[in-house]
């Protein structure tokens, strides 16, 4: 089979498995990407997030991570739930106004952990590439190791890269994972699209904490996502008041995106919630004890932070 085809049918696989969107790019150094990350982590913008400063060479070039590597394979997969309130073109206080009484896990947050879903798609999509191609050789990447995600997405034109950093898609916004497969086949190269964000600044008004210190620029160091889940010790005071009462993770920066209105409900079964999450008040989340915890976040992402550290999340946001 020559190039085109196995392209195709890796294109193929890829809608069959559910995935919305799969572009390929050539494997090869990130050029561009290379001063902005190096200047990212002068700045201090990880924060505690030591790992970010490791394997700096390995994000840069897959061929590091993968001898003999020629294609870096781009996957979304959607997590958009309409169980959750997602606003457009709002200011903090409107924002805040419409989503001040319940206490909020991001989305992606909602049902079994990512990673365990879509590593096990990866693992069927690796298995049908090599019984319909041949023997194909690589490494599948969910958010997981030393890969630049959002650049190669990019560069595969799964879209662009937004104000606040995250991709986003013309026709999906952005409440997708993303996933890689980095591979010994050579493929097809799709192009990079164009940044439709314009004028547009609403992720930047939105975020209470300013942590998108300027476009495109986001000091991970100041993010409620930072905080809730990375962050290790307590939570400094001159951020209280200012979680907009989200004890994991945070969408707002996605809820305000306009592009995000042609965001679609995901048809995962594993991504649904646990049937009681959605009933939690205040009340309910002040006295969650760690059984409860345990039952409603069973297989979630959630449990990165464990019970301790969303006790210390939701004891913050009830601080008077």
């Amino acid at each position: 089979m020559n190039r085109s085809e196995n392209t195709r049918i890796v294109k193929s696989i890829a809608a069959d498995l559910g995935f919305s969107f799969c572009g390929v790019s050539r494997a090869g150094f990130l050029e561009e990407e290379a001063p902005r990350v190096e200047a990212w982590l002068k700045q201090g913008y990880a924060g505690q997030m030591r790992y970010l400063h490791e394997n700096f060479d390995k994000r840069l070039d897959p061929r590091l991570l993968v001898p003999g590597a020629k294609s870096v394979v781009s996957l979304m997969y959607n997590y958009f739930s309409s169980s959750s309130v997602a606003l457009a073109k709002e200011d903090k206080s409107s924002y805040a106004k419409a989503s001040e009484d319940k206490l909020k896990i991001a989305k992606y947050a909602y049902g079994e952990d990512y990673h365990f879903v879509i590593k096990d798609k990866l693992k069927i999509f690796v298995e049908q590439m090599r019984e319909k191609i041949g023997e194909v050789n690589g490494r599948a990447f969910v958010d997981s190791a030393p890969v630049l995600e959002h650049a190669w997405a990019k560069r595969a034109g799964l879209g662009w890269i937004g104000k606040n950093s995250l991709l986003l898609n013309k026709n999906a916004g952005s409440f997708f994972f993303l996933a890689e497969l980095i591979i010994d086949l050579e493929l097809d190269a799709d192009g990079p699209v164009k940044d439709y964000c314009g004028t547009c600044t609403a992720c930047l008004d939105a975020c209470p904490t300013d942590a998108i210190v300027a476009p495109y620029v986001v000091d991970g160091s100041k993010c409620i996502s930072y905080f809730t889940i990375e962050l290790k010790e307590e939570i400094p005071t001159d951020v209280k008041g200012k979680f907009e009462n989200w004890i994991f993770g945070c969408d707002i920066c996605q809820d305000v995106c306009p592009w995000n209105r042609f965001s679609t409900p995901h048809h995962e079964p594993r991504f649904m919630p646990h049937p009681d999450l959605e009933k939690m008040n205040s009340s309910d989340w002040h006295e969650l004890t760690e059984d409860v915890f345990q039952k409603l976040f069973k297989k979630s992402a959630v449990k990165r932070t464990k019970f301790s550290g969303l006790k210390r999340n939701i004891d913050f946001i009830h601080q008077k």
